[in-house]
């Protein structure tokens, strides 16, 4: 089974091999609204983390999605730019963005697990 780690940017990356699924977490999706409009990066196209990877549009504000890891985009998923709402669907599953060959996974060990992530997004709360 794929592990899921999280950013403090509420992204959130799914490990398969040397390759990482990446989108917004729930609590992203729910604090930008509906979304109207993705961009996506080009197949080939390197990131550093942190880089701006992905454009966001929704009715209340644009946002990027950063690079969670160092990698080479190898697919976008044009689902969620023919259909932005399924960002809002299912955020964590068939809303992702893109996939990303990362570079060192140590990086991907580096990231939240989703119990530390969850407590990031409960200490927002307080």
């Amino acid at each position: 089974m794929a592990e899921t780690r999280y950013t403090k940017d509420h992204e959130w990356v799914r490990l398969d091999g040397d390759v990482g699924t990446c989108g917004i977490t729930k609590f992203a999706a729910e604090q930008l609204g509906d979304v109207v409009f993705v961009e996506l990066p080009d197949n080939g196209r390197a990131f550093s983390t942190g880089d701006e990877a992905a454009v966001i549009e929704s009715v209340k504000a644009a946002a990027e999605l950063y690079a969670p890891l160092d990698g080479e985009i190898v697919e976008g998923n044009q689902a969620v730019v023919d259909n932005p709402a399924g960002v809002n669907e299912d955020p964590e599953g068939e809303g992702w963005f893109f996939r990303l060959k990362i570079a060192d996974k140590a990086q991907f060990d580096a990231l939240m697990s989703a119990d530390d992530y969850a407590k990031f997004v409960e200490e927002l709360d307080d």
